[in-house]
């Protein structure tokens, strides 16, 4: 399931690079799961294999907009914030939902990306962006969630590798 525009999530170098007819047109660092790759519903792995963005959830929100269950709290994200709430697994600025298209890999059942709320998002813990440390989701850095946010439409493809 090749696309001519995809986005390629390699966990192993912790990186997102948009592709376009082949090629390489922006690489971002990212941090995948602690926990490495898996698919399992409660595992906190990332799901490999192909997906889709089946939603694009935030436009319009100011950049560190907090998140929580998909909406907008109407917080900003500031380190005095997140003192306050030490627990909280921030997602922040914008968020690219993910669907599983590989039935019974990552769709469907406990497998089901979609309904473990995999996601692209940004976060409050820039400093650890390059290293594996998401409880399943992909995290990027605020600014480079915006732009990465601007420049897909729903239904892009998007493919998990370790």
């Amino acid at each position: 399931m090749i696309a001519d525009f995809f986005l390629d999530i390699s966990i192993s170098e912790q990186c997102l690079t948009i592709i376009d007819g082949g090629k390489e047109i922006r690489s971002y660092p990212v941090s995948t799961a602690k926990n490495g790759a898996g698919e399992q519903r409660g595992s906190e792995c990332t799901p490999i294999g192909w997906h889709s963005v089946r939603a694009k959830i935030g436009s319009g929100q100011q950049i560190n907009s907090v998140f929580k269950g998909r909406r907008p709290t109407g917080e900003i994200y500031s380190n005095e914030l997140g003192v306050l709430y030490p627990q909280r697994d921030w997602i922040l600025t914008r968020i690219l939902w993910l669907g599983g298209l590989e039935p019974g890999r990552n769709r469907y059942g406990n497998v089901d990306t979609c309904w473990r709320y995999i996601y692209i998002h940004g976060t409050s813990d820039e400093a650890m962006i390059g290293s594996p440390a998401s409880h399943g989701c992909i995290r990027m850095k605020n600014i480079d969630m915006l732009e990465l946010f601007e420049s897909v439409e729903t239904g892009v493809k998007v493919y998990i590798h370790e």
